[in-house]
């Protein structure tokens, strides 16, 4: 148990270190306050709220992304695939993540919010 404890402090540590380094990991953590406000506000049922929590995990990644990031500046690099560069691969990956995460909240949250503004 004491393990566990452990590796949960040193996330929650790493959690902080991104908030406070790294200003897109705010945005993130800010949209995904602003929807979930947004989905207490309209009350959007028990599926919706599922199917919320399961794009969250893009965020996730994206603090793995900053963790990669720190890992190259330390010297450690990343040696990407065949035909592919760094920054085209994150770029495609957070641009499919952006897309998918706007998605979710058009369906999820637009019909009850058009409702409660119309």
């Amino acid at each position: 148990m004491k393990r566990f404890g452990r590796s949960f402090r040193y996330a929650c540590e790493g959690v902080a270190y991104g908030l406070r380094t790294q200003r897109h990991m705010r945005f993130h953590l800010s949209a995904a306050a602003v929807a979930a406000a947004v989905g207490l506000i309209v009350r959007i049922g028990l599926l919706e709220w599922a199917l919320l929590c399961l794009r969250w995990p893009g965020y996730r990644g994206r603090a793995n992304q900053y963790g990669d990031r720190e890992g190259r500046r330390l010297g450690q690099p990343r040696r990407p695939s065949a035909g592919e560069s760094r920054q085209g691969y994150g770029r495609r990956r957070r641009i499919v993540l952006a897309v998918a995460a706007a998605a979710v909240g058009l369906i999820i949250l637009g019909p009850p919010l058009w409702e409660l503004i119309f």
